[in-house]
Protein backbone atom coordinates (compact mmCIF):
# COMPACT_ATOMS: atom_id res chain seq x y z
CA UNK A 1 0.00 0.00 0.00
CA UNK A 2 2.88 2.37 0.79
CA UNK A 3 4.21 1.80 -2.73
CA UNK A 4 0.89 3.02 -4.12
CA UNK A 5 1.38 6.40 -2.47
CA UNK A 6 5.12 6.61 -3.17
CA UNK A 7 4.24 6.33 -6.84
CA UNK A 8 1.42 8.84 -6.40
CA UNK A 9 3.65 11.62 -5.08
CA UNK A 10 5.95 11.21 -8.07
CA UNK A 11 3.03 11.96 -10.41
CA UNK A 12 2.28 15.31 -8.77
CA UNK A 13 4.64 17.40 -10.85
CA UNK A 14 2.51 20.54 -11.06
CA UNK A 15 3.55 23.18 -8.53
CA UNK A 16 -0.09 23.53 -7.49
CA UNK A 17 0.21 20.04 -5.96
CA UNK A 18 3.08 20.95 -3.63
CA UNK A 19 0.62 21.59 -0.81
CA UNK A 20 -0.84 18.10 -1.38
CA UNK A 21 2.58 16.59 -0.74
CA UNK A 22 2.77 18.52 2.53
CA UNK A 23 -0.77 18.02 3.84
CA UNK A 24 -1.98 14.63 2.62
CA UNK A 25 0.60 12.08 3.91
CA UNK A 26 -0.41 12.37 7.61
CA UNK A 27 -4.10 12.41 6.66
CA UNK A 28 -3.70 9.19 4.67
CA UNK A 29 -1.72 7.61 7.50
CA UNK A 30 -4.50 8.50 9.93
CA UNK A 31 -7.18 7.15 7.58
CA UNK A 32 -5.35 3.82 7.36
CA UNK A 33 -5.12 3.35 11.13
CA UNK A 34 -6.51 -0.18 11.76
CA UNK A 35 -8.11 1.03 14.98
CA UNK A 36 -10.40 3.24 12.91
CA UNK A 37 -12.09 0.33 11.14
CA UNK A 38 -12.24 -3.16 12.61
CA UNK A 39 -12.62 -4.70 9.16
CA UNK A 40 -9.43 -3.20 7.78
CA UNK A 41 -7.07 -6.00 8.99
CA UNK A 42 -9.34 -8.61 7.34
CA UNK A 43 -9.41 -6.70 4.06
CA UNK A 44 -5.65 -6.16 4.14
CA UNK A 45 -5.12 -9.89 4.71
CA UNK A 46 -7.27 -10.61 1.66
CA UNK A 47 -5.38 -8.00 -0.33
CA UNK A 48 -2.10 -9.65 0.63
CA UNK A 49 -3.44 -12.93 -0.78
CA UNK A 50 -4.35 -11.10 -3.99
CA UNK A 51 -0.75 -9.92 -4.25
CA UNK A 52 0.30 -13.56 -4.35
CA UNK A 53 -1.09 -13.70 -7.89
CA UNK A 54 1.10 -12.34 -10.70
CA UNK A 55 0.29 -9.12 -12.49
CA UNK A 56 -2.08 -9.73 -15.38
CA UNK A 57 -0.68 -10.16 -18.87
CA UNK A 58 -3.44 -8.04 -20.34
CA UNK A 59 -6.24 -5.73 -19.27
CA UNK A 60 -9.02 -3.76 -20.94
CA UNK A 61 -10.41 -0.54 -19.47
CA UNK A 62 -12.71 0.19 -22.39
CA UNK A 63 -15.22 -2.60 -21.91
CA UNK A 64 -18.34 -2.70 -19.73
CA UNK A 65 -16.77 -5.19 -17.31
CA UNK A 66 -13.26 -3.83 -16.72
CA UNK A 67 -11.15 -6.94 -17.23
CA UNK A 68 -7.75 -8.44 -16.42
CA UNK A 69 -6.55 -11.70 -17.96
CA UNK A 70 -3.51 -13.95 -18.32
CA UNK A 71 -2.29 -15.71 -21.45
CA UNK A 72 -2.13 -18.87 -19.37
CA UNK A 73 -5.47 -19.33 -17.57
CA UNK A 74 -5.52 -20.04 -13.86
CA UNK A 75 -6.05 -23.63 -12.85
CA UNK A 76 -9.46 -24.55 -11.48
CA UNK A 77 -8.07 -24.60 -7.95
CA UNK A 78 -6.33 -21.24 -8.36
CA UNK A 79 -9.47 -19.67 -9.80
CA UNK A 80 -11.65 -21.03 -6.97
CA UNK A 81 -9.24 -19.68 -4.36
CA UNK A 82 -9.09 -16.30 -6.09
CA UNK A 83 -12.89 -16.10 -6.13
CA UNK A 84 -13.04 -16.90 -2.40
CA UNK A 85 -10.55 -14.12 -1.75
CA UNK A 86 -12.45 -11.62 -3.92
CA UNK A 87 -15.63 -12.40 -2.00
CA UNK A 88 -13.89 -11.26 1.19
CA UNK A 89 -14.45 -7.73 -0.14
CA UNK A 90 -18.26 -8.09 -0.11
CA UNK A 91 -20.30 -6.03 -0.84
CA UNK A 92 -19.17 -5.11 -4.34
CA UNK A 93 -21.40 -2.15 -5.20
CA UNK A 94 -19.88 -0.41 -8.26
CA UNK A 95 -18.72 -2.29 -11.34
CA UNK A 96 -18.82 -4.76 -13.08
CA UNK A 97 -15.37 -6.34 -13.27
CA UNK A 98 -13.94 -9.49 -14.80
CA UNK A 99 -10.85 -10.77 -13.01
CA UNK A 100 -9.28 -13.82 -14.64
CA UNK A 101 -12.73 -14.75 -16.03
CA UNK A 102 -14.39 -14.34 -12.62
CA UNK A 103 -17.31 -12.03 -13.31
CA UNK A 104 -18.04 -9.67 -10.42
CA UNK A 105 -21.68 -8.75 -10.93
CA UNK A 106 -21.89 -5.65 -8.76
CA UNK A 107 -25.02 -4.08 -7.28
CA UNK A 108 -24.82 -1.19 -9.73
CA UNK A 109 -24.48 -1.40 -13.50
CA UNK A 110 -21.99 1.47 -13.33
CA UNK A 111 -21.24 0.83 -16.98
CA UNK A 112 -24.72 2.09 -17.82
CA UNK A 113 -24.03 5.39 -16.08
CA UNK A 114 -20.71 5.71 -17.92
CA UNK A 115 -22.49 5.12 -21.23
CA UNK A 116 -24.84 8.00 -20.40
CA UNK A 117 -22.08 10.34 -19.23
CA UNK A 118 -19.20 9.65 -21.62
CA UNK A 119 -20.64 11.17 -24.84
CA UNK A 120 -20.96 14.57 -23.18
CA UNK A 121 -17.42 14.93 -21.84
CA UNK A 122 -14.52 16.90 -23.18
CA UNK A 123 -11.80 14.42 -24.23
CA UNK A 124 -9.95 13.16 -21.15
CA UNK A 125 -6.68 12.42 -22.93
CA UNK A 126 -3.72 14.19 -21.27
CA UNK A 127 -5.98 15.83 -18.71
CA UNK A 128 -5.78 15.69 -14.92
CA UNK A 129 -8.99 14.12 -13.65
CA UNK A 130 -10.48 14.07 -10.14
CA UNK A 131 -13.34 11.72 -9.18
CA UNK A 132 -14.98 12.59 -5.85
CA UNK A 133 -16.87 9.75 -4.18
CA UNK A 134 -15.25 7.29 -6.56
CA UNK A 135 -16.45 4.11 -4.82
CA UNK A 136 -14.55 1.02 -5.92
CA UNK A 137 -12.91 3.06 -8.68
CA UNK A 138 -14.91 1.56 -11.55
CA UNK A 139 -15.43 4.93 -13.24
CA UNK A 140 -11.82 5.85 -12.45
CA UNK A 141 -10.67 2.86 -14.49
CA UNK A 142 -12.99 3.83 -17.33
CA UNK A 143 -11.54 7.34 -17.23
CA UNK A 144 -8.04 5.85 -17.37
CA UNK A 145 -9.08 4.07 -20.54
CA UNK A 146 -9.22 7.56 -22.10
CA UNK A 147 -5.46 8.10 -21.39
CA UNK A 148 -5.50 11.05 -18.97
CA UNK A 149 -2.25 12.40 -17.56
CA UNK A 150 -3.47 11.66 -14.01
CA UNK A 151 -6.69 10.27 -12.50
CA UNK A 152 -7.30 10.58 -8.75
CA UNK A 153 -10.25 8.98 -6.95
CA UNK A 154 -11.29 10.20 -3.52
CA UNK A 155 -13.52 8.23 -1.16
CA UNK A 156 -13.29 7.69 2.62
CA UNK A 157 -14.44 4.04 2.40
CA UNK A 158 -11.56 1.68 3.15
CA UNK A 159 -13.51 -1.20 1.62
CA UNK A 160 -13.71 0.70 -1.66
CA UNK A 161 -10.00 1.49 -1.38
CA UNK A 162 -9.17 -2.20 -1.11
CA UNK A 163 -11.42 -3.07 -4.04
CA UNK A 164 -9.58 -0.48 -6.11
CA UNK A 165 -6.21 -1.88 -5.01
CA UNK A 166 -7.26 -5.36 -6.13
CA UNK A 167 -7.50 -4.07 -9.70
CA UNK A 168 -4.41 -1.90 -9.23
CA UNK A 169 -2.40 -5.00 -8.32
CA UNK A 170 -3.37 -6.89 -11.46
CA UNK A 171 -3.07 -3.88 -13.78
CA UNK A 172 0.18 -2.58 -12.29
CA UNK A 173 1.68 0.88 -12.14
CA UNK A 174 1.55 1.69 -15.85
CA UNK A 175 -1.81 3.46 -15.40
CA UNK A 176 -1.60 6.81 -13.52
CA UNK A 177 -4.66 6.10 -11.36
CA UNK A 178 -4.68 6.54 -7.59
CA UNK A 179 -7.14 6.25 -4.68
CA UNK A 180 -7.11 8.59 -1.69
CA UNK A 181 -9.09 7.33 1.36
CA UNK A 182 -10.14 10.89 2.18
CA UNK A 183 -12.96 13.37 1.60
CA UNK A 184 -13.13 16.34 -0.72
CA UNK A 185 -13.06 18.63 2.31
CA UNK A 186 -9.62 17.30 3.27
CA UNK A 187 -8.01 18.18 -0.06
CA UNK A 188 -6.00 21.41 0.20
CA UNK A 189 -5.89 24.03 -2.55
CA UNK A 190 -2.78 25.92 -3.56
CA UNK A 191 -2.81 29.71 -3.58
CA UNK A 192 -2.19 29.26 -7.30
CA UNK A 193 -5.59 27.55 -7.59
CA UNK A 194 -6.87 24.12 -8.55
CA UNK A 195 -4.96 21.77 -10.83
CA UNK A 196 -7.61 19.49 -12.35
CA UNK A 197 -8.96 19.79 -15.87
CA UNK A 198 -12.03 17.61 -15.27
CA UNK A 199 -13.72 17.04 -11.91
CA UNK A 200 -16.43 14.43 -11.36
CA UNK A 201 -18.90 14.28 -8.49
CA UNK A 202 -21.34 11.45 -9.16
CA UNK A 203 -23.77 10.34 -6.47
CA UNK A 204 -22.43 12.65 -3.75
CA UNK A 205 -24.27 15.98 -3.73
CA UNK A 206 -27.49 14.69 -2.12
CA UNK A 207 -25.45 13.29 0.79
CA UNK A 208 -24.06 16.75 1.62
CA UNK A 209 -25.74 18.88 4.28
CA UNK A 210 -24.42 21.94 2.48
CA UNK A 211 -24.68 21.28 -1.26
CA UNK A 212 -23.54 24.79 -2.20
CA UNK A 213 -20.33 24.33 -0.21
CA UNK A 214 -19.77 21.02 -1.99
CA UNK A 215 -20.10 22.66 -5.39
CA UNK A 216 -17.70 25.45 -4.39
CA UNK A 217 -15.17 22.93 -3.05
CA UNK A 218 -15.33 21.08 -6.37
CA UNK A 219 -14.75 24.37 -8.16
CA UNK A 220 -11.70 25.12 -6.00
CA UNK A 221 -9.98 21.96 -7.29
CA UNK A 222 -10.45 22.99 -10.93
CA UNK A 223 -8.21 25.00 -13.20
CA UNK A 224 -9.79 27.95 -15.05
CA UNK A 225 -11.78 26.63 -17.99
CA UNK A 226 -12.01 23.16 -16.42
CA UNK A 227 -15.08 20.96 -16.73
CA UNK A 228 -17.33 19.81 -13.91
CA UNK A 229 -19.44 16.66 -14.28
CA UNK A 230 -22.05 16.57 -11.53
CA UNK A 231 -24.44 13.62 -11.30
CA UNK A 232 -27.03 13.65 -8.53
CA UNK A 233 -30.56 12.78 -7.51
CA UNK A 234 -33.18 15.32 -8.53
CA UNK A 235 -36.97 15.56 -8.40
CA UNK A 236 -39.26 15.97 -11.42
CA UNK A 237 -40.17 19.57 -12.19
CA UNK A 238 -43.81 18.63 -11.60
CA UNK A 239 -42.93 17.87 -7.95
CA UNK A 240 -41.67 21.38 -7.30
CA UNK A 241 -38.43 23.23 -6.70
CA UNK A 242 -36.83 21.12 -3.96
CA UNK A 243 -37.32 18.04 -1.79
CA UNK A 244 -35.89 17.84 1.71
CA UNK A 245 -36.88 14.41 3.07
CA UNK A 246 -38.35 14.56 6.55
CA UNK A 247 -36.53 11.40 7.61
CA UNK A 248 -35.38 8.82 5.04
CA UNK A 249 -35.34 8.79 1.28
CA UNK A 250 -35.40 5.30 -0.29
CA UNK A 251 -34.41 4.08 3.18
CA UNK A 252 -31.30 6.32 3.20
CA UNK A 253 -30.97 8.63 6.19
CA UNK A 254 -28.16 10.69 4.71
CA UNK A 255 -30.13 12.34 1.92
CA UNK A 256 -30.61 16.06 2.38
CA UNK A 257 -31.43 18.12 -0.73
CA UNK A 258 -32.99 16.92 -3.99
CA UNK A 259 -33.53 19.91 -6.30
CA UNK A 260 -35.30 20.01 -9.62
CA UNK A 261 -33.04 20.39 -12.67
CA UNK A 262 -33.89 24.11 -13.09
CA UNK A 263 -33.09 24.67 -9.40
CA UNK A 264 -29.80 22.79 -9.73
CA UNK A 265 -28.91 24.92 -12.73
CA UNK A 266 -29.42 28.01 -10.58
CA UNK A 267 -27.15 26.58 -7.86
CA UNK A 268 -24.37 25.99 -10.39
CA UNK A 269 -24.70 29.45 -11.93
CA UNK A 270 -24.75 31.08 -8.48
CA UNK A 271 -21.50 29.24 -7.77
CA UNK A 272 -19.98 30.91 -10.82
CA UNK A 273 -20.12 28.13 -13.42
CA UNK A 274 -20.75 28.81 -17.10
CA UNK A 275 -22.25 26.72 -19.91
CA UNK A 276 -24.49 24.93 -17.41
CA UNK A 277 -26.54 22.20 -19.03
CA UNK A 278 -28.34 18.98 -18.13
CA UNK A 279 -27.10 16.34 -20.55
CA UNK A 280 -28.98 13.32 -19.18
CA UNK A 281 -32.00 12.61 -17.01
CA UNK A 282 -32.71 9.00 -16.11
CA UNK A 283 -34.90 7.22 -13.56
CA UNK A 284 -32.94 4.41 -11.94
CA UNK A 285 -34.39 1.01 -12.71
CA UNK A 286 -34.27 -2.19 -10.69
CA UNK A 287 -32.19 -3.63 -13.52
CA UNK A 288 -29.49 -1.01 -13.02
CA UNK A 289 -29.35 -1.27 -9.21
CA UNK A 290 -30.18 -4.64 -7.69
CA UNK A 291 -29.16 -7.41 -5.32
CA UNK A 292 -26.61 -9.81 -6.83
CA UNK A 293 -24.45 -12.71 -5.79
CA UNK A 294 -21.69 -10.16 -5.07
CA UNK A 295 -23.96 -7.74 -3.13
CA UNK A 296 -26.46 -9.83 -1.23
CA UNK A 297 -28.07 -7.10 0.87
CA UNK A 298 -31.27 -5.22 0.07
CA UNK A 299 -31.18 -2.98 -2.98
CA UNK A 300 -33.46 -0.64 -4.93
CA UNK A 301 -36.42 -3.01 -5.28
CA UNK A 302 -36.77 -3.08 -1.48
CA UNK A 303 -36.70 0.71 -1.32
CA UNK A 304 -39.57 1.36 -3.74
CA UNK A 305 -43.32 1.30 -3.14
CA UNK A 306 -44.36 -2.27 -4.05
CA UNK A 307 -47.60 -0.88 -5.52
CA UNK A 308 -45.99 1.97 -7.47
CA UNK A 309 -42.35 1.74 -8.63
CA UNK A 310 -42.44 5.46 -9.44
CA UNK A 311 -42.41 6.20 -5.71
CA UNK A 312 -40.03 5.37 -2.92
CA UNK A 313 -41.28 3.36 0.03
CA UNK A 314 -41.72 6.68 1.85
CA UNK A 315 -43.93 8.07 -0.94
CA UNK A 316 -41.39 10.40 -2.55
CA UNK A 317 -40.60 10.42 -6.30
CA UNK A 318 -38.46 7.40 -7.22
CA UNK A 319 -34.73 8.01 -7.79
CA UNK A 320 -34.24 10.28 -10.79
CA UNK A 321 -30.65 11.12 -11.71
CA UNK A 322 -29.47 14.16 -13.63
CA UNK A 323 -26.06 14.62 -15.20
CA UNK A 324 -25.00 18.26 -15.25
CA UNK A 325 -21.96 19.51 -17.17
CA UNK A 326 -20.55 23.02 -16.82
CA UNK A 327 -17.30 24.98 -16.90
CA UNK A 328 -15.28 27.11 -14.53
CA UNK A 329 -14.71 30.51 -16.14
CA UNK A 330 -11.30 31.21 -17.64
Amino acid sequence: MKQHYDTFWSHLGDSRFEIWKEVLPPLIEEALNPEGNGNLPRWLDALQKIKGYPQADDYDLNVDAVSVTNKTPLSGEEKAELERTLRAFHPWRKGPFSIHDIFIDTEWHSDWKWQRVRPHLAPLEDRRVLDIGCGSGYHLWRMLGEKPKLAVGVDPSLLFMNQFLVLKHFIGEQEPGFFLPLTLEQLPVSQKGGAFDTVFSMGVLYHRRSPIDHILELKNQMRPGGELVLETLVVPESFGQLLVPEDRYAQMRNVWFLPSVPELEIWLRRCGFKNVRCVDLDQTSTKEQRTTDWMEWNSLESFLDPQDPNKTIEGYPAPLRAVMVCNKPQ
